[in-house]
């Protein structure tokens, strides 16, 4: 059974991670509201309720401040989900490498938003060029992700419901 649920402020952003329990206790005191459930139910005396896997939060919750991170091997590799972002080929860690969309050769710098993770093939295949001069497409466009996403996803390997709520590439 699901031991933790994540918790979304009212603008989706993610929040907490917390217990079962304490998931149900804001949803029946109506200060969150379902947004994901897992197939299975919990089942008291009269009632049923699907379990819950992510929540939103009914009134914002203010964050003192933003943290900001950098970009390292290790956290564009867990942004992207250590998947190509060109032909979708996931694998072990080293078989993956970094490559930057617009060339460090020609001005690229080591952002958010100018790295993404590709496999040694298609980081090859592109080279010195950028994706559009290469033909090639990006499955989803890079962008700076929410510190506490990192943190939320340490602990959150297998929850594929989180992953929409935890990473946008909205974000800048």
């Amino acid at each position: 059974m699901v031991q933790r649920v994540l918790v979304l402020n009212a603008t989706y952003e993610p929040l907490s991670i917390v217990s079962v329990r304490r998931a149900l206790v804001l949803l029946l005191k109506e200060k969150a509201e379902l947004i994901e459930c897992a197939e299975e139910r919990l089942h008291a005396a009269r009632t049923s309720l699907p379990v819950p896997l992510v929540i939103r939060l009914v009134y914002y919750v203010r964050i003192p401040r933003q943290v900001t991170m950098a970009p390292t091997r290790r956290s564009v590799l867990l942004r992207d989900n250590h998947t190509c972002q060109y032909c979708g080929a996931s694998g072990p860690h080293a078989a993956l490498t970094l490559d930057h969309l617009l060339p460090r050769s020609r001005g690229g710098e080591t952002t958010w938003e100018n790295v993404v993770t590709a496999c040694r093939a298609c980081n090859m295949r592109k080279g010195d060029r950028t994706p559009e001069e290469a033909g090639m497409v990006l499955r989803r466009k890079p962008g700076r992700p929410h510190y506490l996403a990192f943190l939320l996803l340490s602990e959150a390997k297998d929850r594929h419901a989180w992953g929409k709520y935890v990473f946008s590439s909205a974000e800048a």
